[in-house]
């Protein structure tokens, strides 16, 4: 598996521009400063892109996946759906299809293990859990480790709950506010696999919209040598906080912060609008 500190590429949905000008200026400021690469893609037909591009499993090896989401259920969402198989046919992406219904945003990768929650069998049903996971660890060659999903998310998305630090050491959203049945099956998967959890801050804006991800500092953007965290400067923030824990236990790398509240407020923030690759 290629993991997130081995890209040397970032893509975004080329409707990012048009849809958040002033997000992507800052942004894109911040990756022309550290020399970072970074690219549109052609095709999409929103300013997310994460959940249905493929993930990077070797140099030139890229395996998707099939995208419909339990979450789009209106005509409208479904209509607004991107296709992964055009997106990476008019991007020149090598991507191999499986049939296995899975977002990109709920896949967090090491070089030889995943993370995925289990989201992942409530949309694959036809599927036997075990002969699931089988199939998974074909694809990806790798450990797949499963984690309770969060219920009242829409997404059920691994990439807002937890990260790789390296192998044997996990970022979790800290767990002492957490749900108790949410930190309860954490616990248990940290047990089970005998992980150390570095616990990152979080917090709950004063105003929330149902799908909101305000104050979810653990959707970062890692590409290379560069950790670009979301900061919020809202009333309750935690920004100053979760920016010098990232400094401290990332001291050998870049770590910037940023500011894109109207992206957040519609459900994701810095990992759901890119999409990082070794090339």
């Amino acid at each position: 598996m290629i993991t997130d500190s081995q890209t040397n590429l970032v893509y975004f949905s080329g409707l990012l521009e048009s849809t958040f000008p002033e997000e992507y200026t800052k942004i894109f400021s911040i990756l022309h400063r550290h020399k970072v690469k970074h690219s549109l893609l052609k095709g999409t037909k929103g300013y997310w892109c994460r959940d249905y591009m493929p993930i990077q499993v070797g140099e030139a090896e890229f395996v998707g996946f099939r995208y419909e989401p339990s979450y789009h259920k209106e005509p409208e969402d479904i209509a607004a759906q991107s296709d992964p198989k055009l997106v990476c046919k008019m991007n020149d992406i090598p991507a191999t299809f499986s049939s296995i219904n899975l977002d990109g945003g709920n896949v967090v990768r090491w070089q030889d293990r995943l993370i995925i929650s289990d989201r992942i069998f409530d949309e694959n049903k036809d599927i036997p859990k075990g002969r699931l996971i089988e199939q998974l660890e074909q694809l990806f060659k790798a450990e797949i480790i499963i984690i309770p999903q969060i219920k009242c998310d829409m997404t059920g998305h691994a990439d807002g709950m937890v990260r790789f630090y390296n192998r044997n050491t996990i970022l979790v959203n800290e767990l002492e506010h957490e749900y108790k049945y949410w930190r309860i099956g954490m616990e248990k998967v940290i047990s089970r696999y005998n992980l150390n959890v570095i616990e990152v801050p979080w917090f709950e804006p004063p105003i929330k919209k149902s799908i909101s991800a305000i104050g979810c500092y653990i959707n970062f953007l890692e590409v290379g040598n560069l950790i670009l965290l979301p900061k919020f400067c809202i009333k309750g923030n935690r920004d100053q906080e979760a920016e010098s824990l990232f400094k401290t236990i990332y001291d050998d790398r870049i770590v910037e912060s940023v500011e894109i509240n109207r992206i957040a407020e519609e459900g994701g923030v810095l990992n759901c609008i890119s999409w990082t690759i070794k090339v």
